[in-house]
């Protein structure tokens, strides 16, 4: 007789590739997402250097403050001002991005200067770890 089908071992051997392939597929994808949140992150921080540039030259000072949760609470719009809550009067920035990840950005501002920290979960542009925007720009922090 003549049976037509797939042997058992022939099936564990295609189950298993398949599984092999859909790890490799979760840990490529798992990267991706945290080069992407990393990406935001420094996008985020250049829309919010832009707006604090633009207040800066409306208002001759920059908003002051000690180490507030940008995208949150007070600081969640940035209006002429300085940081609100919400519906900002002639808003720089309507909302303040919030981080994309479980790490905040903490914005610390004097009239002349101020500091935004954030935190990188991998590498992007040469940056890693602990960063922090200034009206210089954005650069890793000197440990």
């Amino acid at each position: 007789m003549n049976k037509k089908g797939f042997t058992l071992i022939e099936l564990l051997v295609v189950i298993a590739i398949i599984g092999l392939l859909s790890t490799l597929a979760v840990v490529a994808l798992g990267s991706a997402r945290v080069k992407a949140r990393d990406s935001k992150r420094l996008s985020d921080l250049k829309q919010v250097q832009t707006a604090l540039e633009l207040y800066y030259t409306d208002q001759n000072a920059y908003p002051v403050a000690t180490a507030q949760t940008l995208g949150a609470g007070s600081y969640a719009c940035l209006g002429s001002g300085g940081f609100g809550a919400a519906g900002c009067a002639s808003p720089y920035m309507g909302q303040v991005p919030a981080d994309p990840g479980s790490n905040s950005y903490v914005y610390t501002g004097t009239a002349t200067g101020y500091v935004v920290a954030a935190t990188l979960e991998g590498t992007v542009s040469g940056l890693t770890g602990n960063i922090q925007l200034t009206q210089n720009g954005i650069a890793d922090v000197a440990e």
